[in-house]
Parts: C-alpha cells; structure tokens; sequence
C-alpha cells in the first residue's frame, strides 16, 4: 500500500502536474519505482475529516542535497517558476523551520499513469 506525502503548499502544482521535485526533511527510505500518494494534508485532521489523494507519483530518484545549492532549473521543477533559488530557499525555511544549510533529500518523481488526479482515500 503506498504512503500518503503531504503537499499542502504546493496543492496547485500538483493538480496541474507541473511540480516533478520535491525537498523533505525526512524520507530517507523512499527508494526509486517506489510508489506514493500526492495527498492535500496528512497531519491536524479534524474529527471527520478523511485523507485527500491528489495524484499517485513515483519515486525515480532520492539523494541527499543541501538546501541552499538549489539552482533556477530546480526552482521550477519544484513548482515556483517566479521565484529565484534564494526566495525558494527562504520559504522552505519558514515554513519548515530549518536553516539554509540543511542537508534535506531531494526526491524526484513521475506521474504514475491513469491515477487520478484528485480521489478520496
């Protein structure tokens, strides 16, 4: 069964497949043809409320970078074409609450063909 990853900021460029990177702090295990779930928010459910699938995706690969070596071509991949590598830098930070030095995985992947775009877990 795949597990669920959180992409509650980049829920847009996931729907409009034009996100194909991902930084996690975390994620060591995941290993390329692994299979995950693009899902709205896995953590501060509300009673009720139920998992949200975006889209299923696969792992193609899963290396160790540090954050703030990110270039534009990345930037993009990651799904902020209007932002430069310093302003992606700074957000991660603050959302995440880490430092620009972070060693953190970068995880690309693939649209797993004929998934949904968006169902309900």
């Amino acid at each position: 069964m795949p597990r669920n990853m959180s992409f509650a900021i980049t829920k847009p460029q996931i729907r409009r497949r034009s996100k194909t990177v991902t930084r996690r702090c975390g994620w060591d295990e995941l290993r390329p043809g692994e299979r995950f779930w693009a899902v709205e928010k896995v953590r501060g459910l509300k009673k009720g409320e139920r998992i949200k699938r975006i889209a299923l995706l696969e792992c193609v690969s899963n290396n160790r970078v540090r954050l703030n070596l990110i270039d534009q071509a990345d930037v993009v991949r990651e799904g902020f074409p209007e932002l430069t590598p310093a302003a992606f830098v700074q957000m991660f930070c603050r959302h995440m609450k880490v430092k620009p030095t972070r060693t953190v995985n970068r995880i690309e992947f693939k649209y797993v063909r004929g998934s949904p775009k968006a169902a309900n877990a």
